[in-house]
């Protein structure tokens, strides 16, 4: 290090230095006056002091004090205000699930209290807010939706009525989504070397969507691919099953074309029902073929067991 570089941090650190022994003292003291009152026993001097970190957004400290104070004052007048504080301070840290817990037991408790609608509104505001994206697991969104639903059955008249409304739209949207791309899936899977389980499974999910989400974006695309599936599904059923299948094409075609009259998979459709057609008559053609066989060599069968009989008498 060259002497000027080194004299410019010499005088930098005489200058600071001040600042950052204060600095360390004021920390160790707060650190060390904490202390004090995680040993304390005064529980008046704890809740004060619960409720002044709590003010200051020092969460982590209020929730390690109200832990102490609340069951001494359990009952009391005060515990009310602890008790909403408490469950503010894990939700500002983020702590949702057991913010929503704290704020769900507050209204039980405290149904009767001014804090009562809004404790019931960040129950569901809490769970919302846990709730994971479509593509993961949504028990935890369909307890949300659950929630928010009691909460406006219970204050319909809440200023946070419009915000909870929003909020299960949302959550609605999410779920369309995840069957959305769960039927994709079911798709994806008939690329497989037994895919007969798959188209079957792709056909009950694109009804089961478009019964669920009548009003969907999605019901479009899906209503396209249930007829494209059921083409590939009557193509390769077992001969007893085909007939049928192959003509459910037509069927989930007509269905599409009278609700979709201007969509840009009309063209498309239209090839996917000759097609099926073609085959349901070649199938059809084997079929009869079949059956006259059979009919020939039973009757062939019944001749020649009846001269069988002749010719014994």
């Amino acid at each position: 290090m060259n002497n000027h570089l080194y004299l410019r941090l010499e005088k930098a650190m005489k200058k600071f230095f001040p600042y950052i022994i204060t600095t360390l003292l004021i920390a160790f003291s707060s650190c060390s006056g904490f202390y004090k009152l995680e040993k304390s026993t005064n529980w008046e001097e704890l809740y004060a002091a619960a409720n002044k970190y709590y003010n200051e957004e020092e969460f982590n400290k209020a929730i390690i004090l109200y832990d102490k104070v609340l069951p001494v004052i359990r009952g009391s007048e005060k515990a009310e205000l602890a008790d909403f504080n408490y469950a503010y301070s894990h939700f500002k840290l983020k702590r949702y699930i057991e913010s929503a817990g704290y704020f769900n037991t507050f209204y039980q408790t405290y149904n009767r209290s001014p804090m009562a609608e809004e404790a019931l509104f960040m129950n569901a505001y809490s769970l919302y807010l846990d709730a994971p994206d479509y593509n993961l697991d949504q028990k935890s969104s369909h307890d949300a939706v659950n929630a928010i639903q009691i909460f406006l059955n219970r204050f319909p008249q809440s200023d946070s009525y419009e915000r909870a409304t929003v909020m299960i739209e949302d959550l609605q949207v999410r779920f369309e989504e995840k069957a959305y791309r769960e039927s994709l899936l079911y798709l994806s899977l008939t690329e497989g070397l037994y895919p007969g389980d798959y188209y079957r499974a792709c056909i009950i999910n694109f009804q089961n969507f478009a019964k669920s989400y009548p009003d969907s974006k999605h019901n479009e695309e899906l209503g396209f691919k249930l007829v494209e599936v059921s083409l590939a599904y009557g193509e390769r059923s077992i001969f007893d099953k085909k007939e049928d299948r192959l003509k459910d094409v037509s069927k989930y075609a007509a269905q599409f074309t009278r609700k979709y009259p201007e969509s840009k998979y009309l063209g498309s459709i239209e090839n996917i029902v000759k097609k099926s057609q073609v085959e349901l008559l070649a199938h059809q053609k084997i079929k009869k073929d079949y059956e006259e066989d059979l009919a020939k060599a039973k009757a062939e069968n019944e001749a020649a067991q009846s001269t069988g009989l002749v010719k014994d008498k």
